[in-house]
């Protein structure tokens, strides 16, 4: 890591203030936004998180009214770390915009796909787009080639940032997007045809006036699933995500000024800015990164034992791993609150876990499209096996097919109300199909996809998703994705992907195939190894069928239609 983004920025180790102390150290910053949230004070007509909370914070800093705790705080496997105040966030953020804004000559509402692991410069470049007034578009390393041309030309990108790994890649289809203006590589290498953005930040001017941004105006943009057709842009406000974690972020992430949090998800996925940026920043506590470069359990437990970490989020499948293992070993002296989010938490888990900690998991529940739809929240009475209750701003209802609310205990689509009143923290719309984003809304109602039912106190149980769409180990694989990957290969005459249950996972990708004649006497396990290399070279590794069961011929409607869901069902049956 270059001195700039390292030694340089260096604070003393933070230091653990009383949780019962921090509850009267309530922000101003934490209190006024979170007043939004529950719909106490409008929504302004200008905001951006960069000016309006980061250099916020940095002001408190000065003004020693908030701890001497660090801002950001990265780690590896070494041992080596990055660790900067607000004030030298906002410092290097500002070099970035100018690094964006000068030689990548980007302006205001371009759109920049930034495709990173964990390290420090993602989160510069985050900020640095607040500034900016671009739109950061983030992607998980795991894409290949054909998913980052899909990406570049679904969004019409004008910059793309990756580091060594993936820039061979991107020179592979870069030739198709003539609108990429820039190419901006994260390395101690240099590459032909792309800047370097560490050398770039090293002499960039530190000057920088942050845009002045509407509310409404577009921030970022997430690819999603769906169980249909390619992935889908769906764009959120400075507001949405700037604003709308100021709730979850105190009410069920439990932050402070003085807390440490760190939460494992890839950069490339929603749930890293939800808590890896907005959750914690706002509430002025720390971001704490580990490298990670693939899930250990050992390296998370060793993690949690040596750092100060006060408050961890990681998916219900690293929970799942983690309780498998011997904890005598490990002290978490400093852990005191625990999350989790993006799949269902099963209790059982979920008591292994208070077994060996002490502690509680605290399940939230949202989407690529939302901020905290609802959740356990400190102190709240938790119910094994339920998400918690809706979060502000959201009203959050079961609802029926004509959009009528359900009695308790009746299962139906889990919704929120958007008629009066549409919630700020809702995504914009699904960009350029206006057909999917209408899809959402039935009477008064969003639709989230997700089938659920209410108690009588206003808890909330998952039953499953009302789609195709799998979420194996917290990732949302589309089975269009994988069918398409599959109909590639010569052998696959016809397919169908469904979920599958999983004891670790939750549930896994699987493929039933009919062959084509030429390939039916081939060994099935060999045939099968096959088709899932072929699945991990065309699209995400991710994504590829875990299994395969080759099948004469498969259920379909009277119009021709693949039944999925009677595949979805044999399988389930069988647990």
């Amino acid at each position: 890591m270059k001195t700039l983004l390292k030694c340089f920025w260096s604070l003393q180790s933070p230091g653990l203030f009383l949780r019962q102390a921090r509850r009267h150290q309530a922000s101003s910053i934490i209190s006024h936004y979170e007043a939004i949230n529950r719909g106490e004070q409008g929504v302004p007509e200008y905001f951006n998180f960069a000016s309006d909370v980061l250099d916020n914070w940095t002001q408190m800093e000065k003004e020693g009214k908030r701890p001497p705790n660090a801002a950001f705080w990265w780690v590896d496997d070494h041992r080596e770390e990055v660790k900067w105040s607000f004030e030298e966030l906002g410092f290097l953020s500002r070099k970035a915009a100018n690094v964006l804004v000068g030689p990548c000559g980007l302006q205001r509402g371009d759109r920049i796909v930034t495709i990173l692991p964990r390290v420090p410069e993602w989160w510069l470049l985050n900020v640095a787009c607040m500034r900016t007034g671009l739109v950061f578009i983030p992607g998980t390393s795991l894409l290949t080639a054909k998913d980052i041309s899909y990406r570049l030309q679904a969004s019409k990108a004008k910059c793309i940032v990756v580091s060594d790994t993936l820039a061979p890649a991107v020179d592979s289809v870069a030739p198709e997007c003539s609108f990429l203006k820039a190419k901006l590589l994260v390395s101690e290498s240099s590459r032909d045809g792309w800047l370097s953005f560490r050398d770039l930040l090293g002499v960039a001017p530190a000057d920088h006036d942050c845009v002045k941004t509407k509310s409404q105006e577009p921030m970022v943009i997430y690819f999603t699933s769906g169980s249909t057709g390619a992935p889908k842009m769906a764009a959120h406000s400075h507001c949405s995500y700037g604003i709308g974690f100021a709730y979850s972020g105190r009410c069920w992430m439990d932050l402070t000024p003085s807390d440490i949090f760190w939460n494992t998800s890839d950069p490339g996925w929603v749930k890293s800015a939800w808590s890896s940026m907005f959750c914690p920043w706002i509430t002025g506590s720390c971001v704490f990164v580990h490298h990670l470069p693939k899930f250990e359990p050992t390296v998370i437990l060793k993690t949690l034992a040596a750092y100060p970490i006060t408050t961890f989020c990681t998916a219900t499948t690293a929970y799942r791993m983690l309780v498998q293992h011997e904890f005598a070993s490990y002290k978490f002296m400093s852990l005191q609150h625990c999350v989790t989010g993006g799949e269902p938490l099963n209790p059982e888990v979920a008591e292994q876990w208070k077994r060996k900690t002490g502690l509680v998991i605290h399940e939230g529940y949202g989407q690529t499209e939302t901020a905290t739809i609802c959740a356990n929240e400190k102190g709240m009475k938790i119910k094994p096996g339920s998400m918690g209750k809706g979060c502000p701003p959201y009203d959050v209802q079961v609802v029926d097919d004509q959009g009528n609310i359900n009695p308790p205990g009746e299962e139906g689509d889990i919704a929120i109300r958007i008629k009066p009143k549409r919630p700020f923290s809702l995504f914009l719309e699904y960009l350029d199909n206006p057909e999917k984003t209408a899809a959402t809304e039935r009477g008064d109602f969003y639709i989230t996809g997700d089938r659920g039912m209410m108690d009588e106190e206003g808890y909330i149980w998952f039953v499953g998703r009302s789609d195709d769409v799998i979420n194996s180990a917290g990732y949302r694989i589309g089975p269009f994705d994988v069918e398409s990957a599959l109909q590639e290969h010569p052998a696959v005459a016809e397919s169908a992907v469904v979920s599958s249950p999983d004891p670790i996972r939750g549930e896994v990708v699987k493929a039933f195939v009919v062959l084509s004649s030429a390939f039916l006497s081939r060994d099935p396990e060999e045939l099968s190894k096959e088709l899932q290399d072929h699945v991990k070279k065309v699209t995400a590794p991710y994504k590829y069928p875990r299994k395969i069961e080759f099948v004469q011929e498969l259920p379909k409607t009277v119009a021709g239609k693949v039944q999925r869901n009677v595949l979805r069902m044999k399988e389930w049956q069988k647990v």
